[in-house]
């Protein structure tokens, strides 16, 4: 398990990168931008606008490429092939 200290919102998030990928929040949303961090994806948010066009990324089933998207708890996202479900 990993934790990271969102700097901008003062939120904890972990991130169980097991089988169950989860990544759990305690505020109301993360963007995708702050996902693709976390996941270990990207490094910056420049990068991760590079990385969502140039990679399909889902959010629920739908390709996204908005990094300022909203995720809540329950949405699934799929990035190469990879589930992740903030919770």
């Amino acid at each position: 398990m990993a934790k990271w200290k969102n700097k901008a919102e003062n939120v904890i998030i972990k991130a169980y990168m097991g089988e169950n990928r989860k990544i759990e929040i305690r505020d109301e949303f993360i963007t995708l931008s702050q996902f693709l961090k976390i996941a270990d994806l990207v490094q910056s948010g420049g990068e991760a606008k590079s990385f969502l066009l140039s990679h399909d990324v889902l959010v629920n089933g739908e390709k996204e490429d908005r990094r300022g998207r909203k995720l809540r708890r329950g949405d699934v996202i799929e990035v190469n092939g990879q589930d992740f479900q903030i919770c």
